[in-house]
């Protein structure tokens, strides 16, 4: 097969989820025989025409000129307006919203577009009423245009029957178990094993860090609370100040993979506050480093971690977790069914061959 993968900021990750994705997703399909493209921004930093055996191709994102948002629309469009003059036998947009106007203003040429819609943006708290009703009618017209849809999570594939009709194959993130922590890279953080709570995630309302910052507070459990995720925003401005001189700390952004796994596997607990959206990476990435959950209580969150994690839907729900003389109990069954769920769910292995059999599934209907 030839494949295109779009709607990324590039690879190799250097950014996030989807980067993640495209990354190990390309790589694997390579290893299987396939051929596979990468569209990739003007901006990222790796200039080369292959990588790990995938082609790159770069186009503009022009930031500069018309700002973040508007320009991954632009990017989008000319990603896949030069995708649908290729042969590609399958174009895989990976995020719905940004490439909705794409989807729907560009000539298919007979290609097969199959989208990945990733969470449900309108929902963001973040935005305000006439963008999230912007987001939801792209939602809904990315939906209808596209020839096929994957959802990364049972409650989205659900979300998108009930709400459309339409059926979705639903294709989870993958994640790779931490093997080798390394305690050395907790100094650089004043962080000791096992004495320690952490949560990484965007500042945002969504991921519920107020809710978390004010049951950790209550619980008055005698150890340092750190947040890792980039804090010089509005919303980040506002937390440090509400929440100066109560042990939060807050580290700002950490890209180093190595570094994070081995700053969950050694904390005490990892609070996940994520609330929109399907399978979050940053929940697989707590999972693989065999850390002690406690998740928000929502459909997303407990179709990956079923029964073994805590939750909360309040402050007073942390707190009273935090509280528990017997919090470390489970402990071990938590840690052990988590990861037989990566290997058995979430690996990549088993990511990359449920995308495979998609694909030749839809090829074979033509």
């Amino acid at each position: 097969m030839k494949i295109a993968i779009l709607g990324t900021r590039g690879i190799p990750n250097n950014y996030g989820g989807f980067e993640q994705c495209a990354e190990f997703l390309s790589i694997g399909l390579v290893k299987k025989g396939h051929t596979v493209t990468v569209y990739s921004p003007s901006f990222h930093p790796f200039n080369e025409k292959f990588y790990k055996g995938v082609q790159i191709i770069k186009k503009s994102s022009p930031q500069n000129i018309f700002g973040k948002s508007a320009s991954n629309f632009i990017y989008d469009y000319l990603c896949l307006k030069d995708a649908t003059k290729k042969d590609f036998d399958i174009i895989l947009q990976l995020g719905l919203i940004t490439s909705a106007l794409s989807i729907i203003f560009c000539k298919h040429r007979g290609k097969t577009i199959v989208t990945n819609i990733d969470g449900l943006e309108w929902k963001r708290s973040k935005w305000n009423r006439l963008v999230q009703k912007l987001t939801r009618l792209l939602e809904k017209y990315g939906v209808k245009y596209s020839d096929y849809l994957i959802a990364d999570n049972l409650a989205i594939k659900d979300y998108l029957f009930k709400e459309y009709n339409v059926d979705s194959r639903k294709i989870e993130y993958g994640t790779v178990p931490v093997a080798k922590p390394d305690i050395s890279l907790l100094r650089k953080y004043s962080m000791s094993k096992g004495n320690y709570i952490v949560t990484i995630a965007r500042l945002e309302p969504e991921n519920n860090l107020e809710m978390i910052c004010d049951g950790y507070i209550n619980s008055k459990i005698k150890m340092p609370y750190y947040i890792i995720g980039n804090h010089l925003t509005d919303y980040g401005d506002f937390l440090k100040d509400k929440y100066r001189g109560y042990g939060i700390k807050f580290l700002g952004g950490i890209y180093d993979k190595k570094c994070l796994d081995s700053i969950r596997y050694y904390s005490f607990c990892y609070i996940h506050g994520h609330s929109v959206g399907g399978t979050n990476p940053a929940l697989l990435e707590a999972m693989a480093a065999k850390a002690l959950i406690i998740a928000h209580k929502n459909r997303f969150n407990r179709s990956v971690i079923n029964d073994d994690a805590f939750y909360f839907n309040s402050a007073f729900d942390i707190t009273k977790i935090l509280k528990r003389n017997n919090l470390l109990l489970n402990k071990n069954k938590f840690i052990d069914n988590n990861c037989k769920k990566i290997d058995q769910l979430y690996s990549w292995r088993v990511i990359v061959d449920k995308y495979e059999q998609y694909f030749l599934e839809i090829l074979n209907k033509k």
